[in-house]
Order: structure tokens, then C-alpha cells, then sequence
């Protein structure tokens, strides 16, 4: 074929441009094959780790509601019915402000002890022989605020909450932003420059009949930087981002961790319903300022449904040592993160130093013969540094790849 478009030569040619096209097409699949295969461990890590704190969290709440239920059905035997579904409704709450859905943990807090105030009003201050009416709980629940029933106890619960599950969810979220971030790296699209270069580099030489030569290290090294340049811009922000990860870990354990504040939740309601037991004279007097006096009806309290075996035996495994267990996670994470902090910047090198290219001092393609060496500049990483590229022509960063910086920079504010 003598209208070739990118595999011309002095030479005969063993090409059509049927072949060509073909080529061109296996070039652009072969680097992405190589692409995929060089992260995939990195991505395997990062999406294995985010299921894995995800399941122990899941974990943790159903421990720590069913720590709190168990305490209304051990020492408030006749209101655990009622008081259960405010504990469900609340540690709802916690799982979706955990897993990511826009709720202030200040507002399900105080929900949760608005809620409650009607029911402990009912068994534990002011019990009668038939219940509190619908309007005077709804009554006691607009006031709760204005009563302080539970003392100090909501807002040392709201300041433990905010402090312990939003550095634990900014770890779930920027966990599930790295596997983002991989995914669309590993399916970059290639410039037409680009794709004609590596079928210059990979498949040119077969129509010469050189089947068994391999590119020049500077010459894969120009050829990769310049197709690979836009992700030697996330380089700089990946590297923050690890970084980020690394220290947003430390803060994680301890007091202030998410194991310590959810397990012992329950011992926080115990203290706010002995609270409101030992000023119940005091209350009862508010209450009736603000609300009047109770207004009952028929009495109707089901006993306590919980069931304590269900979830007995995984939860006491897990509970024994799972601060252990998900501080020593984290630092594995992070242990084994630490290498792959510069992938993005040196992602060319290693492609053709691996795989790619020629081993130093034998013969290879330049991208026209097989000769000893490589005689034209080798460039630098990043979008700058290709305007002196040789072989590839590189136009400025992709928008996907601005979007996934952009996405980086803001994980990095959280």
C-alpha cells in the first residue's frame, strides 16, 4: 500500500491502509490494557477497603442501637416499646448522614431527644394509669427544648456526634472519590495526535517486517508523556490527597472515634433518663406551666420486643475489639497506600520501563528505523512540558480529567 497515513518509509511496505486502521485501533487498546492493568491493584485496595469500613460501620450502629434498646428494655421495661422506635429513627439518622445524605446530626440529635421527652414524661415523671393524649405529647415535645429535661446531656451528645461521624464519613467519601478517580483515568480518551503516535511507536515497524523490535526508551518516554499528560496533572492533587487520607486517619481514633462515641451512646441516654428521674418534681411544675395539666387516655403500652439474640454473636465479636480492629485497618490502608503516591507522576516511566521499551544498549525503533539509539530530546511530565514534544502534539488538559482534579481539591478542603 503506497497511501499509508502514519507508517510510511523509504522501504517496501508489508501494510495496507486497512491494516493501518486496524493497527491504530489495537495501539490505543493495547495502552489501555497496560493503563488498567498497572492500577489495578491500587483500585483494588481502595474499592476492597471502602466496602470493608463500610460493612464494620453498618456494623457499629446496629451494635450501638441495639445496646441502647437493651438499656430501656432492662431498666425502663415499660416504655421500651415506644422508646425503640425513636432509637431506630435515630440511629436511621446516623447511617445516612454516614453514608453520605445532607442531614445535620445537631437536628436528628435533638430530634431524637424531642421525641423521647413525651414517653419518659409519661412512665418516668408524671406515670399514671392511662397514658399521656396525642396533643399534650406533642405539646411536651415542642418544649422539650425550653425545659431541658435531659440537662446537658443533648448537647454533650450533639458535640460528640458531629466531631466523631463527620471525619468518618469525609473517610468514606474520599475513599469512594479515589475508586472515582481511577475509573476515569484508566478509561482516558486518547487524542487523535495521540493514537496516531502510538501506532507509530507499537505497530509501525511490523510493516517493515521489524516484528520483534522494541521502542526506544526516550522515544516511549516522549510518546507516553505526551499521551499520558493529563494525568500527570492529577499527579500533584493525588498526591495531596493521600496525604489528606493519611492525617484525616490519625484523627480518627481515640475519644473522639466513631466506635467510641456510638458504643457508648447508650450510656449518655442512661445519664439523661436519671437526669429527668431526679428533677421530676421540678419538671412536672414546668410542664404544667407550659403545657397545662396531662390529658390522659386508655392506657396502652406493649412490652419489650427486642430481640437480644439476634445479632448477639457477630455483634460481641465485633465489639470486643473493634476499635482495634478499625484503627489497625486504617493504618494498613494508609501503609500500603504510601507507595502508590506518585503514580500519576511517573505513570510514563514506568509503562515503558517495564514493558514497553527496549532495554538499554540494544538496538530499537525510533520511530522510522531500528538503530542504537534515540537521538531527539526527551521531554518532562505534565501538559507544560509538551510543547517541545517530537512526537506527540498535546492540546491542553481534558475536561474529564479538569473535573476529577477539581473533585480532588474539594475532598482535600473537606
Amino acid at each position: 500500500g503506497d497511501d499509508l497515513q502514519v507508517c510510511t518509509s523509504k522501504n517496501p511496505t508489508c501494510c495496507t491502509k486497512k491494516m493501518e486502521e486496524r493497527y491504530q485501533i489495537a495501539a490505543k487498546q493495547d495502552i489501555q490494557q497496560v493503563l488498567q492493568t498497572s492500577s489495578a491493584t491500587l483500585k483494588f485496595l481502595i474499592s476492597h477497603n471502602a466496602a470493608a469500613f463500610q460493612e464494620t460501620f453498618e456494623m457499629l450502629i446496629r451494635l450501638a442501637e441495639n445496646y441502647t434498646s437493651t438499656l430501656f428494655c432492662n431498666a425502663y421495661r415499660t416504655m421500651a416499646a415506644e422508646a425503640t422506635v425513636h432509637v431506630q429513627e435515630f440511629f436511621t439518622d446516623v447511617g445516612l448522614f454516614l453514608f453520605g445524605t445532607d442531614v445535620s446530626t445537631e437536628e436528628f440529635v435533638n430530634r431524637f431527644f424531642d421525641t423521647l421527652f413525651p414517653v419518659v414524661y409519661n412512665h418516668v415523671i408524671n406515670p399514671g394509669p392511662t397514658d399521656i393524649s396525642l396533643e399534650y405529647a406533642e405539646c411536651l415535645r415542642v418544649a422539650r427544648r425550653d425545659i431541658s429535661p435531659f440537662g446537658s446531656i443533648p448537647k454533650k451528645a450533639i458535640g460528640q456526634m458531629g466531631r466523631s461521624l463527620l471525619p468518618s464519613r469525609a473517610f468514606l467519601q474520599a475513599l469512594n472519590l479515589g475508586i472515582e478517580v481511577i475509573n476515569t483515568t484508566d478509561h482516558l480518551h486518547f487524542s487523535k495526535d495521540c493514537s496516531r503516535a502510538l501506532l507509530r511507536m507499537q505497530y509501525c515497524p511490523h510493516c517493515q517486517g521489524l516484528t520483534l523490535s522494541k521502542p526506544c526508551m526516550g522515544y516511549c518516554l516522549n510518546t507516553l508523556r505526551g499521551c499520558l499528560a493529563d494525568l500527570a496533572e492529577v499527579d500533584q492533587h493525588w498526591q495531596g490527597y493521600i496525604q489528606s487520607l493519611e492525617e484525616l486517619s490519625g484523627a480518627l481514633s481515640g475519644a473522639h472515634g466513631i466506635e467510641h462515641v456510638l458504643l457508648n451512646f447508650h450510656s449518655l441516654v442512661r445519664d439523661a433518663l436519671g437526669q429527668a428521674r431526679i428533677n421530676g418534681p421540678q419538671l412536672s411544675e414546668q410542664v404544667n406551666k407550659i403545657c397545662g395539666p396531662p390529658v390522659r387516655k386508655p392506657k396502652q403500652s406493649p412490652a419489650c420486643s427486642l430481640d437480644q439474640n439476634k445479632d448477639n454473636q457477630g455483634l460481641k465479636m465485633f465489639s470486643r475489639d473493634s476499635e482495634e480492629t478499625l484503627a489497625s485497618r486504617r493504618k494498613a490502608l494508609i501503609g500500603r497506600l504510601r507507595p502508590y503516591r506518585a503514580f500519576y507522576g511517573g505513570l510514563a516511566d514506568q509503562l515503558c520501563g517495564s514493558e514497553l521499551a527496549a532495554a538499554d544498549g540494544l538496538p530499537c525503533w525510533n520511530g522510522e528505523d531500528v538503530l542504537s539509539s534515540y537521538t531527539h530530546r526527551v521531554v518532562g511530565s505534565g501538559i507544560k512540558a509538551q510543547s517541545e514534544n517530537p512526537e506527540v502534539k498535546v492540546k491542553g488538559t481534558d475536561p474529564v480529567i479538569n473535573q476529577i482534579i477539581d473533585k480532588l481539591k474539594h475532598i482535600i478542603q473537606v
